[in-house]
């Protein structure tokens, strides 16, 4: 079942993608969470519906990312990405990474020096 037509935009509403769920079920789910596939098969008891399958497909196809970076790319609200992954989550087939710590980010002096540096040359 298409989703999406071109013209009119979305044809299901969001909340009909998650079954009216709206709060992820792992507060791990972070706008800058980092996001991978398994590899693992779906449990049989997994009830993955289509969205479900369209974004497991979407995370195994390229490298880790960002939730917010997933769903930019899938063109589907973020609050209906945490709500699926949540899913994908729950039976084993992601796994999430915590986002770069502030400690780990570099601070606006080095950055400076950087610039500085490319300038120089």
């Amino acid at each position: 079942m298409e989703w999406l037509d071109e013209e009119a935009g979305a044809v299901v509403r969001p909340y009909a993608m998650t079954r009216g769920r709206t709060t992820p079920s792992s507060a791990a789910l972070d706008l800058l969470a980092m996001v991978a596939a398994t590899g693992a098969p779906a449990p049989a008891q997994a009830e993955l519906g289509v969205q479900h399958r369209r974004l497991l497909e979407h995370i195994s196809r390229s490298r880790t990312r960002p939730i917010v970076e997933i769903a930019s790319e899938l063109a589907l609200p973020v609050g209906v990405i945490r709500v699926l992954l949540g899913d994908l989550l729950d039976y084993g087939l992601i796994l999430v990474r915590p986002p770069a710590s502030a400690v780990a980010t570099p601070t606006e002096r080095l950055l400076r020096e950087v610039i500085n540096g490319l300038r120089a040359l």
